[in-house]
């Protein structure tokens, strides 16, 4: 979980510190997650199904030129999905360190704005459990045989907000572009892919 500290600070630093003189707005985020988690292994795609969680953390706003403003933050995600494998029903809830790193383009008046945004997302594994036929279990994360996912994903997300003022209500879709399973998996795939819903407040204008 160090690791994954430090990585997602790094990742911060090098966001903001080009722009460190720029007027940089910051504040706080908290929204609702609907994930799932595809899984393919030996050609055959296993139906998943849906789980919910919270997604929670700081935001800070960056002006580039213009309506564009560069906007990174640090974020708590739950993600996961359910699956029926052999007649045991397989959950699998992560909790990620998620760094995105979005550019948003603003049109409207000082008081309401609306907003789209997109960019790529970092994110680290710090927790979670998988439970496989009402056996509980917490998850390893690493690429070994006795791992459960691997520790890092990347992808790519996209949305759009409605700015009122030091408030935006927003709407996104995350999407994983790596494999989260072990390599010891062989031809096995899995990928996150999350709908969100949040709500941010910035400390000032």
């Amino acid at each position: 979980m160090k690791n994954c500290l430090k990585s997602a600070f790094a990742l911060l630093l090098i966001v903001t510190s080009a722009n460190m003189h720029a007027q940089i707005r910051s504040g706080y985020m908290i929204g609702y997650n609907i994930s799932t988690m595809t899984l393919q292994a030996s050609g055959t795609d296993f139906e998943s199904e849906t789980m919910t969680g919270i997604h929670v953390g700081i935001i800070s706003e960056i002006p580039v030129k213009g309506n564009f403003d560069l906007r990174s933050g640090l974020m708590f995600s739950a993600k996961g999905s359910i699956y029926n494998i052999d007649t045991a029903e397989v959950t699998i809830s992560p909790i990620y360190i998620e760094v995105p790193v979005n550019f948003k383009y603003s049109i409207g008046s000082d008081k309401v704005k609306v907003s789209l945004f997109a960019g790529p997302y970092f994110a680290c594994g710090i927790g979670g459990n998988k439970e496989t036929g009402g056996e509980l279990k917490k998850i390893n994360f690493g690429s070994g045989e006795n791992d459960d996912l691997k520790l890092f994903d990347i992808g790519f997300n996209f949305g759009a907000g409605l700015n009122i003022k030091r408030l935006i209500i927003s709407a996104q879709y995350e999407s994983g572009l790596l494999n989260l399973l072990p390599a010891t998996t062989g031809d096995s795939e899995m990928k996150s892919k999350v709908i969100g819903i949040s709500v941010t407040r910035y400390l000032r204008r």
